[in-house]
């Protein structure tokens, strides 16, 4: 079996959705091709899945200035809708499959619901609510209607879709933990400094929970603990500099082994979910904290108290959670989070067991094969 893989990301850019896919297809990338749509000229990464890049229509560039680029970027999503859409549809013409994978994502993620494709499977995967995804909601019902397979992030989301595009099966499929990636902590205190890790996109709406981390981790080392930042694939955070922790930026990187060993020697293990867009903290779980939950270090949930992410982290007991943007509360879980190390590294290795499988995912993922 043959699937054609189709998002608006390249599988080898930076960010949650392609990681997923890329675990997913691991072992079986002979029998994928992605195709992807790129709204800015560039030279995406390689890997060991053939890759197409489709072109929307019209292209951004890296001179542009903000204000042109917004321009650039509301014609091509509202207006060039239909030109991109037939882009995409003759370079799908032109690659053998039987299974059409789409990621519910984007402008053009219904490009391939035409009677030129209706003799193929449809399986769609939902990262994401749409109302977070710049899909309308027209074509998010169809896409769910008409799905042979629908593949959602979280119980939370596909319930939620359930009820308002009507009550259709799913199965969850996200990213997950292979067994030799679990790592259990060594016995004993870990040693200072304690080193806090981030890795992934930063958007602007993180930022203040960032402020607070910084603030409380000054106010911790002035009271004589000892802090080292790790930040991977971010941009450099002004607020970050001149304070009594050392911060330390890391490039991009799409090295799985080298990701894990960053993971293995973290003692904290940072995972920020923004208070802004309930639509997206209610419904998604965060590629990063299945990432984590393998890690030998305590998960520090700092974000709303009523998104998924938390409600599964805080039944399972398997991180210290924060859920205000105060200080003060969060240095209290910071300190939970290193003193109950061992027992929430437990809880979450159980979790990834019990739930992350990245094996049994796989299997769901191509039962049908």
């Amino acid at each position: 079996m043959k699937i054609l893989s189709f998002h608006p990301f390249s599988l080898y850019a930076n960010g949650g959705g392609s990681r997923i896919l890329r675990r997913l297809y691991q072992g079986r990338e002979a029998q994928v091709t992605s195709l992807a749509v790129e709204g800015i000229s560039n030279t995406p990464n390689k890997g060991p899945i053939k890759e197409r890049i489709v072109y929307a229509m019209p292209l951004t560039r890296k001179w542009m200035r903000w204000h042109l680029r917004t321009w650039i970027i509301f014609l091509r999503e509202k207006k060039f809708v239909e030109i991109t859409n037939r882009r995409i549809r003759r370079a799908a013409a032109q690659i053998p499959c039987d299974v059409i994978h789409v990621v519910h994502h984007g402008p053009f993620a219904d490009a391939l619901c035409t009677d030129e494709f209706a003799g193929k499977e449809l399986w769609v995967s939902f990262h994401d609510h749409f109302n977070t995804t710049k899909c309308t909601f027209s074509s998010s019902a169809e896409l769910w209607n008409r799905a042979d397979r629908r593949l959602v992030i979280s119980d939370e989301l596909g319930k939620n879709y359930q009820q308002v595009f009507g009550n259709k099966p799913y199965d969850l499929i996200t990213d997950g933990v292979y067994t030799d990636e679990i790592t259990y902590p060594a016995e004993g205190e870990a040693a200072q400094p304690f080193e806090v890790y981030f890795a992934g996109l930063l958007h602007i709406a993180y930022l203040p929970l960032f402020e607070v981390l910084a603030d409380a981790l000054d106010k911790l080392s002035a009271d004589g603990l000892s802090f080292k930042v790790i930040l991977r694939a971010t941009q450099k955070l002004p607020f970050l500099s001149n304070r009594l922790f050392k911060t330390e930026y890391r490039g991009i990187t799409l090295v799985d082994e080298e990701l894990k060993a960053e993971l293995n020697n973290a003692d904290i293990l940072y995972l920020p979910i923004k208070f802004t867009q309930p639509d997206f903290y209610l419904y998604s779980l965060s590629t990063k904290m299945v990432g984590y939950l393998g890690a030998p270090g305590s998960i520090l949930y700092h974000g709303p108290a009523d998104s998924a992410a938390c409600n599964l982290l805080q039944n399972a007991s398997a991180a210290a959670c924060c859920v205000t943007l105060n200080v003060d509360e969060l240095i209290i879980s910071i300190l939970d989070a290193i003193k109950n190390r061992q027992k929430f590294s437990a809880e979450a290795k159980s979790l990834a067991q019990n739930k992350f499988d990245m094996l049994a995912i796989q299997n769901k993922f191509w039962q049908l094969t």
